[in-house]
């Protein structure tokens, strides 16, 4: 899965013949429709779906930006981004109307300072298939999510049928029950099914060494992945690569599902929506009873997310005859 995985990430983005850049964003699919839910009453997802290997990487929030914000109406940037040490980042150039922004460092990092907003404008985009153009109902504004300028608040669910297409809604923020199976469930524990209690397919709490080890994540353990130091220091960045822990997926194939960022889901908790995962500053909230919500508008050092889609047909016929590992047999390169 590692080197399927890697592929995929090295196509964070891509050129086109107009010059301005395309994301491709590599899924696996999560199949096994109608699994329970676990003791926690988590998990339970009645279809096949698919959902992004790693979290929304800067290469990709990058050409969001560079599509979408050269004046940037509803904030979808944060000056932190550029900034921040710990996670830069993106660097914006110029003056609002001429904005452009590039990446700094490695681009197959997570992006953070993001609202549950900026997700949920990324994924319209995504769902519209990634055009060009200011901020509005055909770009970010409507799609996945009927926003209308939105920039708080709870009232929003995920449309069911986009309707800048017409036709069932392709990209979305997952929700919590898809996000926590795609992280902890797997059929062939125990031979009937059953929940890993970390999302690298593990019941005992993970190392945090980059590489090829298995169970391993980027938190806190009492030193920090990145440097294997207990000291913090303001000029370190500490975010990893998407699958730079190769050895350590979901069984469907994610990766840092647990560590890296903290990742929005589509629960609604009072005023608040959910997340899940854990990050690298906290020694705390990779299991899978770990349950947590932001406020929509906060944005952080630890906070991104990813996607979920819907399966190729091909794909959903398969899965429903029990073919988990499918995604192995090509590189899946799912565009909008």
């Amino acid at each position: 899965m590692a080197a399927v995985a890697a592929l995929g990430l090295v196509l964070g983005v891509m050129g086109t013949t107009t010059g301005q850049a395309q994301i491709t964003i590599p899924t696996v699919t999560v199949g096994n429709p109608g699994n329970p839910n676990d003791s926690t009453g988590y998990g339970g997802v009645s279809y096949v779906y698919n959902i992004a290997v790693t979290e929304v990487n800067l290469f990709q929030y990058t050409a969001f930006l560079n599509a979408v914000a050269a004046t940037d109406t509803y904030n979808l940037y944060n000056t932190n981004m550029g900034t921040v040490l710990a996670i830069a980042g993106i660097s914006r150039s110029g003056s609002s109307g001429n904005y452009t922004y590039a990446v700094v460092g490695s681009g197959n990092r997570p992006v953070t300072y993001v609202s549950w907003f900026d997700a949920a404008r990324f994924a319209n985009w995504v769902a519209n298939g990634q055009p060009t153009g200011a901020q509005g109902n055909a770009t970010t504004e409507n799609g996945a999510y009927s926003l209308f300028g939105a920039t708080s608040g709870v009232g929003f669910s995920k449309n069911a049928i986009n309707p800048n297409t017409g036709t069932t809604t392709t990209w979305w923020i997952p929700s919590e029950n898809e996000w926590y199976k795609a992280a902890y469930y797997d059929p062939t524990k125990g031979g009937t099914g059953g929940y890993w209690l970390y999302a690298t397919r593990s019941d005992s709490a993970p190392g945090n060494t980059i590489g090829a080890g298995t169970n391993q994540a980027n938190y806190y353990t009492g030193v920090y992945s990145v440097t294997q130091s207990s000291s913090y220091s303001g000029s370190q960045n500490y975010l990893t690569d998407g699958g730079a822990f190769s050895a350590s997926a979901s069984f469907y194939g994610t990766y840092d599902q647990g560590g890296n960022v903290w990742e929005w889901n589509d629960a609604v908790y009072s005023v608040d929506r959910g997340s899940r995962g854990g990050a690298w500053v906290n020694v705390d909230g990779l299991q899978s009873s770990d349950l947590n919500a932001f406020n929509p508008t906060v944005e952080d050092l630890y906070l991104g997310f990813r996607v979920a889609s819907v399966p190729e047909p091909s794909t959903a016929v398969l899965m429903l005859l029990g073919g988990g590992a499918y995604w192995l047999m090509r590189r899946r390169k799912a565009t909008a």
